[in-house]
């Protein structure tokens, strides 16, 4: 039998449970700043391909032009440890990604490590670094962490059924990336994606990448919610 005394204590236990939860979802979101305005692409830069980038409904919306390389549009500053939350959404037919902790080379740049163990050569007007994929294929490989211009996959999704499943294709989607130190985590809709030990790259810039296309017509990415917080 419930008596009084411990019907009234369960409400005391609800009421501070219901009265914690802001409380603790602001602390989760306290030391995040926006990227991204909403309304402008203040404070981010266009490097390698001549992909379009604009801003729509508050969002940055990427499009493919036929005949130009990878096109990144890049932060003017560069972050180390941090967690990176966004939201995307992309056409089923395009490849995509977000770099983070990347890099840019005017000129042909010689680079000591490789999936081959030989140096790799960057060519000219290149971004390279860590990118988490935005892969709408089949493979369904988006979360993995794929090295630009340096060792290709580093982390796939191989194996990984639930982050494969966690894509939803035609909708939105989010993103959370932390790198601490020589860890680099994902994760897709809130399911564990990437999760990778690897110090090349300490810090860089972050990126939103439109892939270079072989198809005339145009497709599209949308990135929007764009937020970090430094560690």
């Amino acid at each position: 039998m419930i008596t009084l005394r411990k019907f009234k204590s369960a409400l005391a236990a609800i009421a501070v449970l219901l009265l914690a939860a802001p409380f603790a979802q602001a602390e989760e979101e306290a030391g995040f700043r926006p990227l991204f305005d909403g309304k402008t692409l203040n404070g981010w830069v266009q490097r390698a391909g001549k992909a379009k980038y604009a801003v729509e409904d508050g969002a940055v919306v990427g499009t493919t032009v036929l005949g130009t390389p990878n096109s990144f549009l890049c932060t003017d500053r560069d972050y180390g440890d941090f967690i990176l939350e966004l939201e995307f959404k992309v056409d089923p037919e395009m490849n995509s990604g977000v770099q983070i902790r990347s890099e840019y080379t005017a000129e042909e740049k010689k680079l000591d490590t490789t999936r081959s163990g030989k140096p790799v050569t960057v060519p000219a007007n290149s971004v390279y670094g860590y990118q988490v994929e935005i892969d709408p294929s089949k493979r369904a490989w988006t979360g993995g962490i794929y090295d630009e211009k340096r060792r290709a996959w580093i982390n796939d999704l191989e194996g990984k059924t639930e982050a494969r499943k966690a894509f939803k294709q035609n909708e939105w989607n989010k993103f959370r990336v932390e790198c601490r130190g020589d860890s680099i985590k994902t994760w897709i809709n809130g399911v564990p994606a990437a999760d990778l030990k690897d110090g090349m790259t300490p810090k860089g810039f972050i990126a939103l990448q439109v892939h270079a296309t072989k198809k005339p017509e145009p497709m599209e990415v949308r990135w929007r919610n764009i937020k970090i917080k430094e560690l």
